[in-house]
């Protein structure tokens, strides 16, 4: 570990919004050419630190220190100034503008009284390739890939001579090859000096690259350690005051006859003769590495994709899914991976999401809504859930991870399905909020459901299947019951080198 002095020191940091005390007596430091992990749930102060560090909210109390200097942070530009600068999970740049427009946003270069564009680019030319970045500064932003948009927001913020660099959960839309690609960039700004604190629920993101950790809870300061102090176990304790083992609990329900039958399922050359059953009170895990095909098993039995092939039965009778309608009219509920584009509308409110898709039920003979039968219900499964929101008219865009969860499985569950897929149910979620929807899913065991869960996490996939499948490269290479499963065991299969 590196002897440096903190570039960073904030000591004593509160503050206080309408009726909640948001941080207490929080402390926080960075160090020039390290990682500090800033961790914690959803709700356990992290973003508040984070914006009154880059400018967005003013501190109540406290102090924050630059170099050994303190300073006041009054706005965005005072942060800017300050060599502080922030990547949003949601990317800031402007899709109709070129690369090189969206770097110099706000800080264009002139020749004489007109933009002069060919130093722009030839400045640019040089920031791209400096991070092995090989498209032209002129191309839209519109054509990028999400990881190619977030290596251009850490450009603009190196460009701006930013010493600090807040990344709030960078990875969650990342492929891996792009995931590695920002791990290699990490590694550059660090050999900068560049002090670089990041915030994941990801452990093995944790462990991998960062050098220490912060960790709040309830908005109070828990500790700070060197990442060589603490393991998984004792992180997990930090941040929720539970113990790993704790965080996947299990319900043992006797699984009865089979609520679904896949049969020779093809998509293409993607999907190659996928067949499995899913058993009432039985949560079937999915398991395999990127691009193993999982999710497009998942939406072509939610009708989705259009299969080539094979047959779904239900409860013993052969069905036609054409359509996600189809899958619905037929007790089939499918939770996206990504649920702010497929699973919520974010410009509504939680009422509206949750009723949004079974509305009909809500309508009198003259298709009025009954507001009183909406509300109703919306109170009734957000309480039967712990959906934690100010009212039913909040919008969802507002509420954490966990929550925006909840409300999808709200919505899911007011169309009394007998079916669940949940895709990546934890992605993005605190370990907190995590163990609430497994106890979610334990419940809708308990009711008989049938439920696919996918899931890249490993002890996720352990911690809550009766059983597990393992794709690989669109087939279905193997089927492990809940007392062989081991992680070495379901590798071998999702890479193929099993017998």
């Amino acid at each position: 570990m590196q002897s440096k002095n903190p570039i960073l020191e904030m000591t004593g940091i509160s503050k206080s919004f309408p009726g909640v005390k948001a941080l207490s007596g929080v402390n926080l430091r960075a160090f020039p050419g390290e990682v500090m992990a800033l961790l914690g749930e959803n709700g356990a102060g992290k973003s508040t630190l984070m914006k009154i560090l880059s400018g967005v909210y003013k501190k109540d109390e406290g102090s924050i220190k630059i170099n050994g200097d303190e300073v006041e942070i009054n706005g965005i530009k005072d942060a800017q100034r300050l060599g502080i600068s922030i990547i949003h999970q949601e990317l800031s740049l402007l899709p109709n503008l070129t690369i090189y427009e969206n770097l110099f946003l706000g800080c264009e270069l002139f020749d004489g009284f007109k933009l002069d564009k060919k130093e722009m680019i030839r400045k640019s030319q040089e920031l791209l390739r400096k991070f092995d970045f090989t498209l032209s500064p002129k191309t839209l932003t519109k054509e990028l890939t999400v990881g190619e948009m977030q290596m251009v927001e850490i450009i603009k913020a190196v460009s701006k001579d930013a010493r600090i660099i807040i990344m709030d959960e960078p990875t969650t839309a990342l492929t891996e090859v792009e995931t590695e690609k920002l791990f290699k960039i990490i590694k550059q700004l660090k050999d900068h000096d560049v002090a670089i604190i990041y915030i994941s629920h990801r452990m093995e993101e944790i462990f991998r690259i960062c050098d220490r950790i912060t960790v709040l809870r309830d908005g109070s300061f828990i500790g700070e350690e060197s990442i060589e102090n603490v393991d998984k176990d004792k992180l997990i304790s930090m941040m929720v005051g539970r113990r790993l083992e704790e965080q996947f609990p299990y319900a043992e329900v006797k699984a009865g006859e089979a609520i679904l039958e896949v049969k020779n399922l093809s998509w293409g050359n993607k999907i190659k003769n996928v067949s499995f059953e899913l058993k009432k009170g039985e949560i079937l895990g999915i398991a395999g590495l990127m691009g193993s095909g999982r999710t497009e098993v998942a939406k072509l039995i939610f009708g989705e994709y259009k299969r080539t092939n094979g047959e779904v039965i239900i409860e013993g009778k052969r069905v036609k899914i054409n359509s996600p309608k189809d899958a619905i009219e037929n007790g089939v509920a499918y939770l996206s991976e990504d649920r702010k584009k497929e699973g919520l509308v974010l410009k509504l409110s939680v009422l509206e999401n949750m009723t949004l898709s079974n509305i009909k039920k809500y309508e009198n003979r003259i298709k009025k809504i009954n507001k009183r039968n909406e509300l109703k219900d919306c109170n009734e499964f957000s309480k039967k859930l712990s959906v934690k929101m100010s009212s039913p008219y909040q919008l969802v865009k507002n509420l954490s991870g966990g929550n925006q969860q909840k409300v999808i499985i709200a919505k899911w569950l007011l169309n009394a399905p007998k079916i669940l897929i949940f895709d990546e149910p934890t992605r993005g979620i605190d370990v907190g909020a995590k163990k609430e929807i497994y106890e979610i899913l334990n419940e809708l065991k308990r009711q008989g459901k049938g439920i696919i869960m996918i899931s890249s996490e490993m002890e996720e996939i352990l911690g809550v299947s009766d059983r597990i499948l393992v794709m690989h490269e669109g087939k279905i290479t193997g089927e492990i019951s809940r007392k062989e499963a081991n992680q070495e065991i379901i590798m071998k299969y999702a890479v193929g080198l099993a017998e």
